[in-house]
């Protein structure tokens, strides 16, 4: 990154082709729609460019970048307003008319009872839990990224632990 702030433009490619998947996994989590996962890894790219004599090269590139993709994450659900929401067609959809879905699905019951306690949750508490168990960062990473001590950021951590446990529970004694 210390390259493409100088001027070695053609570096960003490279950076693009290493963190886009991290980036759009961490986006997908907090939104399910895959298309506009798109959009929000290239957005954020874009203001790595735009924003790349900001980085001092002090700190590590990863916490820089997910901190502007955190951003750019807020910046579209502030625009758009968009709110996750349970899509009861698509749950239809994905079950179709086979009669073996029955039987796949029940063998990733936990996987979706968990996608959907995921997404239940606020959405501080679910990307606190993306950046800290997906993207496997360490508490004072993620601190930077949130603007907030790594004290703070293990307490939120353990209560977005808790809620999720419990929203998982309820989904589960419905099942």
């Amino acid at each position: 990154m210390v390259k493409v702030r100088d001027g070695d433009l053609d570096r960003l490619g490279l950076l693009f082709e290493r963190y886009k998947r991290p980036l759009y996994g961490f986006f997908y989590g907090m939104n399910r729609d895959q298309e506009l996962c798109e959009d929000l890894v290239q957005n954020t790219f874009i203001r790595i460019l735009k924003y790349r004599h900001l980085f001092r090269g002090d700190g590590d590139f990863k916490t820089w970048m997910f901190h502007i993709a955190r951003n750019v994450s807020h910046d579209q659900f502030r625009k758009n307003k968009i709110r996750l929401k349970e899509d009861v067609d698509r749950w239809h959809e994905r079950l179709g008319h086979n009669e073996n879905k029955l039987s796949e699905m029940q063998a990733t019951e936990e996987q979706e009872l968990l996608n959907m306690a995921m997404a239940r949750l606020p959405e501080d508490r679910r990307e606190v839990l993306l950046l800290s168990k997906y993207e496997e960062k360490k508490y004072k990473e993620i601190g930077e990224i949130l603007g907030c001590s790594e004290g703070a950021v293990k307490v939120k951590v353990f209560r977005a632990l808790q809620e999720l446990k419990a929203v998982y529970q309820q989904l589960e004694k419905r099942m």
